[in-house]
């Protein structure tokens, strides 16, 4: 299958990893594959981290606009265009979604909130892509294959969260209508 092309994000509210996510970290590195990250603090900072103390090649970083926050491996950059009008959440999630694009799988470090990573996680099921999540406040890891294994990850969430759900799902472009089934008996 060539070089496998990994897209790893999470909450910025995470920068220390423990075993479980590291050993993912390393079987990435172990089998050479492309690690696609972003220069966000938390996760994104904590991963180029990790690969810049292995010294690994393997990466390229995303930046929208081409304004890298961090780079600690002074790895390649992938620039993404972003219009002038665009600010805050969408300014970044414009290379998440380039990201998710670009990537055959996702690894994604999610606390339960953050809207980004949830973000992500959508996208890459909306280009029929697999996720792996660790979620940090089960100290797990799920398989996300596709929007029904989303949904019940969710169920451990707070309602905050699964309304953030509804609302990103709602965005991105129209899901099967098992999918949609699924959701609004959800909604009973």
């Amino acid at each position: 299958m060539g070089n496998m092309k990994i897209f790893i994000a999470g909450t910025r509210a995470i920068s220390i990893f423990n075993e479980t996510v590291e050993n993912k970290l390393h079987r990435i590195y172990e089998k050479n594959f492309t690690v696609l990250v972003g220069d966000a603090n938390g996760v994104d900072k904590t991963v180029q981290k990790f690969f810049s103390k292995l010294g690994y090649l393997n990466v390229t970083v995303y930046a929208s606009n081409g304004k890298v926050r961090n780079n600690l491996g002074n790895w390649q950059v992938e620039t993404i265009s972003v219009p002038d009008n665009i600010r805050g959440f969408d300014f970044y999630a414009a290379k998440d979604k380039a990201m998710a694009n670009n990537a055959d799988y996702g690894f994604m470090i999610w606390n339960g909130e953050s809207k980004g990573t949830l973000n992500n996680i959508i996208n890459l099921l909306n280009d029929n892509k697999k996720a792996l999540v660790y979620f940090s406040p089960k100290n797990s890891l799920t398989q996300i294959e596709d929007f029904t294994a989303l949904e019940n990850l969710l169920i451990s969430c707070d309602n905050e969260t699964q309304k953030l759900y509804k609302r990103l799902n709602r965005k991105s472009k129209p899901v099967s209508s098992v999918v949609q089934m699924s959701l609004f008996e959800s909604d009973l």
